[in-house]
């Protein structure tokens, strides 16, 4: 992914630990939980708590975690990811709060049925979790998969929005006689 040279950041806690925001052109263009994979380096960003975006980031943010908020109306840039990329980060954009969808549904809604492993890359890689709710999509079956930030948060994300989903299932470990 390629940020502008301009991008800013800051940072803020949530129930589910600290979050980085980052903002370009007065646009969203980046929210991580911290430590999550596919974090790009941001050290060399300088820090910027007035800016707009982020402070509006970090209030709507602070009110979903409280329940008090379903849908996030800012700003964003997805130019940092490919064509592709961003075409499946639109379709998670159309997830609705509560609802989940399966990485095949969602292959299917962008027109590459077949390209499952390719859409769950992308997902994998958005550059703004919950406000792109990629923790919205599951496994065949409603199985919980996957997520950057760790599947402990997806739960109580998913929790919190009140979606249908099953539980992680460890598998058994082999013992031996």
């Amino acid at each position: 992914m390629k940020f502008a040279s301009s991008t800013v950041q800051t940072s803020c806690d949530s129930p589910l630990g600290r979050i980085v925001l980052a903002a370009a052109h007065d646009r969203l263009v980046g929210a991580w939980f911290d430590g999550q994979s596919h974090q790009p380096d941001t050290a060399r960003w300088p820090s910027d708590r007035n800016q707009p975006v982020l402070q509006q980031a970090q209030t709507q943010l602070s009110a979903y975690f409280a329940g008090e908020r379903q849908a996030f109306e800012l700003a964003l840039d997805l130019s940092v990811g490919t064509d592709f990329q961003q075409s499946v980060w639109r379709a998670l954009l159309q997830i609705p709060f509560g609802a989940t969808v399966s990485y095949g549904a969602l292959s299917a809604r962008i027109g590459k049925p077949a390209a499952v492993r390719a859409v769950a890359g992308a997902v994998a890689r958005n550059p703004l979790s919950i406000i792109v709710p990629c923790h919205r999509v599951l496994g065949a079956g409603a199985s919980l998969t996957g997520y950057a930030g760790g599947l402990p948060r997806k739960t109580a994300l998913l929790q919190l929005e009140g979606a249908s989903f099953k539980p992680e299932q460890r598998q058994p470990q082999e013992t031996t006689p």
